[in-house]
């Protein structure tokens, strides 16, 4: 399979996963509405957030034996145009059978999305939507600065605001049910 040089992407081309998997290993990218957005490595205050929410929901869904935790970067294919990589996702044992080869080949139970200056856009417009249809149980949104976990819940093809805690106080989930964790331990830097 021929590589895509990444100094020949051409902002006004539409692109498809075809075109996506020509990309070296690696490569900073996601596949979002047919266009090729650099996503660059994150800082490492997101990376420590990552790591904090990474380790509850790990101990919590191996304790359970409730399924996988996995993070980026790991693709995520929604459509021939939509191919991501969310921070954090959770499959949920029956589903186990959506770990290709190459790529997650559906909507995992629930994605996490740390907010950063370089994907926010994203992640709170275009990839949302996609995750509400696509059927994508739970949708975290961390934000860093404000400090912030909102959990939203899919109702019939929305996203629904179940649960929020800012700088203080507990957030649980309706799809793990009895997971929970102290939102001021998730943005601590030590």
């Amino acid at each position: 399979m021929a590589v895509v040089p990444i100094e020949k992407i051409d902002k006004e081309k539409s692109y498809t996963y075809k075109d996506y998997e020509k990309l070296p290993e690696g490569s900073p990218y996601q596949l979002i509405g047919g266009e090729l957005v650099m996503t660059p490595s994150p800082v490492p205050y997101h990376q420590i957030i990552s790591m904090r929410m990474e380790y509850e929901l790990l101990k919590f869904v191996e304790e359970r034996k409730l399924g996988i935790i996995l993070d980026a970067p790991i693709d995520v294919y929604f459509s021939e145009e939509e191919t991501y990589q969310p921070d954090i996702i959770f499959i949920s044992n029956d589903r186990l059978n959506i770990i290709g080869q190459k790529k997650i080949e559906s909507a995992p139970d629930l994605i996490v999305e740390i907010l950063s200056p370089a994907t926010a856009y994203y992640d709170l417009r275009h990839k949302k939507r996609i995750y509400e249809s696509s059927g994508v149980k739970e949708f975290w949104v961390i934000d860093p600065i404000e400090k912030s976990i909102e959990i939203y819940e899919n109702v019939g093809g929305m996203f629904k605001l179940f649960n929020e805690g800012i700088k203080k106080g507990k957030i649980h989930s309706n799809l793990l049910k009895g997971f929970e964790v102290e939102v001021e331990m998730v943005f601590k830097l030590a």
